[in-house]
């Protein structure tokens, strides 16, 4: 028979056995079933494009298929929203922008529906420039162009944006402020309905993320003036950033990554991190963001990103962009 001490190390131990497995199991998260992506806008736009890109080869790496759900409205706050009251098992993402991530919690105040710690980061997956341009009738063929038509027709010219909170409606609330001019804001719900308008000559100005907007250009149909990054795109040598054009301070970068309600199981969150930062690194796929416009993610040395810097990269935006929409004056009515 065991010494009673060696007897209580024993029944010590075997207590402890149960814990075991499901603690490995937790580790060793795997999904089994469906994993839904939401994306707070409409088809068509960047959010929605980045996120498709991703969502087939990271459901085939996690073993099951990564659904994109479009639930747009409020800047992206419906689908936002939505995920941050989800059931937090690792089985709802968001496709988390830099408008419903940051810019709206200043923009709607009290009314925002939900707040910077009910999300957990996941990956920074892109980050891209937004472009200003206009429509080919427009008499502008530069920054500088455009700001004195504006300025000679003060109240009478529109600028387009994907909606009210978004980095695009931002960026036109920037060029506003650091010129003067009065441009009469048009947000629709999303970037696709947009840009139908702009390459219909019904919206003349108007501000983009350049994934989406990038094939117009190319084909004539819209003429870009300006990346609101602070070097040239690669996808655009030829156009110049706003500094180059004389506005310096009207610099927005967009960004796109994914996030998890913040009560999410900790191994789901870092396993689904792990697997999106292996998809990007596939050059076939990292080739159709750059295509786009798009720009990886700095965030740890060697590039990428990690659920813990992702946190840290939008408590620092968010800190940003509440010093811009309060020095903008920029309102939800």
């Amino acid at each position: 028979m065991p010494h009673p001490i060696a007897r209580r190390h024993l029944l010590a131990g075997a207590a402890t056995l149960p814990l075991a497995a499901p603690a490995l199991a937790q580790a060793q998260w795997s999904p089994n079933r469906p994993i839904r992506l939401v994306v707070g806008f409409p088809p068509a736009g960047t959010t929605d494009i980045a996120a498709r890109i991703i969502a087939e080869p990271l459901g085939q790496r996690l073993g099951q298929p990564v659904v994109i759900e479009n639930r747009a409205g409020a800047g992206g706050n419906v689908g936002a929203d939505a995920v941050a009251k989800a059931e937090p098992d690792g089985y709802t993402l968001l496709m988390q922008t830099v408008s419903s991530g940051a810019i709206n919690y200043q923009l709607y105040g009290g009314r925002m529906p939900y707040k910077p710690e009910d999300f957990a980061g996941v990956s920074l997956v892109v980050r891209v420039p937004n472009a200003i341009f206009v429509h080919p009738s427009v008499r502008a063929n530069t920054l500088a162009e455009l700001i004195e038509l504006a300025r000679a027709n003060p109240g009478r010219m529109n600028i387009g944006s994907s909606g009210i909170g978004t980095s695009l409606h931002m960026t036109g609330e920037l060029l506003k402020l650091a010129t003067g001019i009065d441009l009469v804001h048009v947000p629709f719900r999303g970037a696709g309905p947009m840009l139908a308008e702009c390459v219909a000559g019904r919206i003349e100005v108007a501000v983009d993320n350049l994934p989406s907007v990038i094939g117009h250009f190319r084909d004539g149909r819209l003429r870009p003036l300006a990346v609101t990054t602070a070097t040239r795109s690669p996808q655009l040598p030829d156009v110049p950033t706003t500094a180059e054009a004389g506005q310096p301070s009207v610099e927005a970068t967009a960004w796109f990554g994914v996030m998890a309600p913040a009560r999410a199981p900790r191994p789901a969150v870092e396993r689904i991190g792990r697997e999106i930062e292996a998809v990007l690194a596939n050059p076939a796929i990292w080739a159709r963001m750059a295509e786009l416009g798009g720009m990886r993610a700095d965030l740890v040395e060697g590039g990428g990103s990690t659920p813990a810097t992702f946190d840290q990269f939008v408590r620092a935006e968010v800190a940003k962009w509440t010093e811009v929409v309060r020095r903008s004056g920029a309102t939800v009515s």
